[in-house]
């Protein structure tokens, strides 16, 4: 039998158990070190609603949301949002019949009598719809790349003719402007200097308005933490010394993903972007990752390393007459994206 309570504090989900759950899960994301993180910057205000479903004492599933009102509906939408790649319910795979069921519980239980709730950017695998009765609204890509090979050389010899041509003449043309240097991040010393590069390197080549800069005191935080726990993967590219890319991601329960980058677009070299991802793929390839992610949103140099994409999914669930009336009155704009940000605009 599952048994569900609400707490009203990410702190007090006890964290042994909640990073085995994070840990099952299989991503950064659903880590007490990120959702606290982002608590802490973000939660200030709103009030938290974190479902926790347990079975026989064991816990199997955290939905951690919070919610405000709008013409006497609550609005719920799942912490983390924002700089969470993905979101939704921290469990074990909901092909788990036992997780499913937490999962299913925990938001049939929330103590709200009128509520909508947001449910964005969720696994599409999870079948979270399925499980909670909400209607899917709208996919985003999540490219990743399954490793089905042992070496990099039969890595490469299984891809397009093109790509592997690239991937061994690119390195060679910037070899051409100095000496070659890929560096991982790995003194903690140094670790504020190497953040100011990246930020410095992100900017330059996406200008100073930009969802990563502007959330800039959360990434460092977090990244302070990540490096401590092992799982902070901060790459650069240098040229005789000089940083010209940046790569910044996370290996977290036998998986990477490649969360943020930048270039320094003034460099005549040419493909430092895709020399220093591919680096860091063969890093995560030899070092036993299972796979390489790219995560949230479509892009030509994503579909170039893929192998698959299983996608995200945005669903909507209400409760309640008005709840429901607020919903599709949302969802009849053109675009159903629209409609999601019209509920969230307060």
């Amino acid at each position: 039998m599952t048994d569900v309570e609400y707490a009203g504090s990410l702190d007090d989900v006890p964290t042994g158990e909640w990073d085995a759950l994070a840990e099952a899960a299989g991503h950064v994301f659903a880590t007490p070190a990120w959702l606290r993180t982002w608590w802490r910057h973000h939660g200030a205000g709103r009030r938290p609603l974190i479902g926790l479903a347990r079975t026989d004492g064991r816990l199997r599933a955290i939905v951690p949301m919070y919610a405000w009102w709008r013409h006497g509906v609550a609005v719920l939408r799942f912490a983390g949002h924002g700089p969470g790649d993905r979101l939704g319910p921290v469990s074990a795979p909901t092909a788990d019949p036992g997780a499913a069921a937490a999962v299913g519980a925990a938001v049939a239980a929330v103590p709200l009598r009128r509520f909508v709730l947001l449910a964005e950017h969720v696994a599409a695998d999870e079948a979270f719809g399925e499980l909670t009765g909400a209607r899917p609204l709208y996919r985003e890509p999540s490219p990743v790349l399954r490793f089905e090979h042992d070496t990099w050389d039969a890595f490469l010899a299984a891809r397009a003719t093109n790509f592997r041509q690239q991937v061994r003449r690119y390195p060679r043309r910037l070899a051409e402007h100095g000496e070659l240097a890929f560096r991982l991040a790995d003194d903690p010393d140094r670790l504020q200097r190497d953040l100011d590069t990246l930020f410095a390197l992100h900017r330059a080549r996406w200008g100073g308005d930009t969802p990563f800069l502007a959330d800039e005191a959360f990434h460092r935080d977090f990244a302070r933490l990540a490096f401590a726990r092992g799982w902070l993967r901060l790459w650069f590219l240098e040229v005789d010394g000089r940083p010209v890319a940046g790569l910044c991601g996370f290996r977290f329960a036998g998986a990477e993903s490649g969360y943020q980058a930048g270039r320094d677009p003034g460099f005549a070299g040419g493909q430092v972007g895709f020399v220093l991802l591919a680096h860091a793929v063969r890093a995560a390839l030899e070092d036993g990752m299972r796979e390489f992610r790219l995560l949230r949103g479509g892009a030509a140099y994503k579909e170039r390393f893929a192998t698959a994409d299983p996608g995200i999914e945005t669903y909507g669930l209400a409760r309640g007459a008005a709840a429901s009336g607020m919903l599709s009155a949302a969802l009849a704009l053109r675009g159903r994206s629209l409609g999601v940000r019209r509920i969230l605009d307060r």
